[in-house]
């Protein structure tokens, strides 16, 4: 199967960075989201629409909840909208947030949640922390004792870093607080690292569709805590498209409360059918399996190429994606170019990491060989930019 190229991730790259190519068949996409869909869910968006307020629709909604509470952990119903997962995002603050939240910042997509609170009229205090490390636990518990907040948001794994927080341990700070919501941004952990919903006693917790579901971006779900669903009640600006009291009351006569993506829910339930015949805890190894591969791949290039390295510490690494250093002299855009041409996608640094890191998605439904081949190539582009120009190593590789 032939897959032609249209550049799903020109918005970190500029087109002059990635080269006009054909990507040959599954397996060599490895962008930290999107993530790359098998040939098999893509295929079941090509079903006949059917009236989204019958007994077509509550039928598909009551199959869905089965797989997807196994997926959050949960016995709560789970949310589904219509949106990308920055709409829960936002539900979050205009449901969980009367008036002072306390920001858990350690890089881009935790500092967005922030941002999001500001946007929505919300009094934020920022507790940041530089790139590429997690908050102590011990320093939340001692800002929520000095300030009163509403609630603390916290971005479970922050993609732009590979930094896994620990989520665990900060929801059993949260919850000795009084009237404190914890608001969990899961996006690039859910489906990928264990999230315990009801167990940690998660306020609320939402994922996007195209990052460790494997699924076409377009779909975020979320599940809310009686406490947050009561505290929604209680703020009347919370908006409408987004107000989860309505999503609840919907949900309980199994329908949703806005016109929702068929297609994609029908791809939904097909993947849903993939995820549980592997079963969650394999689908935690699996992805367990190709970071410890991935770094430890990183540890033994970097006595050839010195200055290779993991940004996280190895017990703050996400299980999903990893962010990689890169010696002086490469530049993050010139590795991603170089992949390009060898018919491989993988990220390229997040905002301010954009020029000195890379990024590789091993997540979603990406196999052990898969990510080995990838490495592979990945070691002879880095080898190929890090020679002295003339040498024989220099760009003849990467070009062929």
């Amino acid at each position: 199967m032939r897959v032609p190229f249209h550049g799903p991730c020109l918005k970190e790259h500029p087109v002059s960075e990635v080269p006009d190519t054909d990507f040959h068949g599954f397996g060599r996409f490895f962008l930290p989201g999107p993530t790359e869909v098998r040939p098999e869910i893509l295929e079941a968006q090509v079903s006949p629409m059917f009236g989204h307020r019958g007994q077509a629709m509550k039928d598909l909604m009551r199959e869905l909840q089965v797989g997807l509470k196994d997926l959050f952990q949960t016995e709560r119903p789970v949310l589904v909208s219509t949106s990308s997962a920055t709409g829960l995002m936002e539900a979050a603050v205009r449901n969980g947030v009367r008036g002072r939240m306390l920001a858990l910042v350690n890089g881009a997509f935790s500092g967005r949640f922030a941002e999001i609170g500001t946007a929505c009229g919300k009094e934020v205090d920022a507790f940041e922390v530089p790139w590429g490390q997690a908050h102590d636990p011990a320093e939340v518990d001692r800002r929520l004792s000095e300030g009163r907040y509403d609630a603390v948001t916290v971005v479970h794994s922050e993609t732009s870093t590979g930094v896994l927080q620990p989520l665990e341990k900060l929801a059993s700070i949260v919850a000795r607080h009084d009237d404190v919501l914890l608001l969990v941004d899961s996006v690039t952990g859910l489906a990928g690292a264990p999230v315990l919903t009801d167990a940690w006693r998660l306020d609320f917790v939402l994922t996007g569709s195209q990052k460790a579901l494997a699924l076409p971006p377009g779909l975020a779900l979320g599940v809310a805590s009686p406490a947050l669903l009561e505290r929604a009640e209680s703020i009347s600006d919370r908006g409408v498209y987004f107000d989860l009291v309505s999503f609840q009351k919907n949900l309980e006569k199994d329908q949703t409360p806005n016109t929702p993506a068929l297609s994609l829910l029908s791809a939904l339930k097909a993947q849903l059918g993939r995820i549980a015949a592997e079963g969650m805890e394999a689908r935690w190894q699996r992805h367990r399996s190709m970071a410890e591969r991935c770094w430890s791949w990183v540890e033994e290039t970097s006595e050839e190429i010195e200055g290779l390295s993991v940004l996280p510490p190895r017990p703050l690494r996400s299980p999903t994606v990893t962010c990689i250093r890169l010696p002086e002299g490469l530049m993050g855009p010139d590795v991603v170019s170089g992949m390009a041409k060898r018919g491989y996608v993988i990220g390229g640094g997040y905002g301010k990491l954009k020029p000195t890191t890379i990024r590789i998605g091993h997540m979603g439904d990406h196999t052990m060989g898969e990510l080995n081949e990838l490495l592979t190539v990945l070691e002879e582009v880095l080898k190929s930019l890090a020679a002295p120009a003339g040498t024989s190593a220099s760009a003849g590789s990467v070009g062929s």
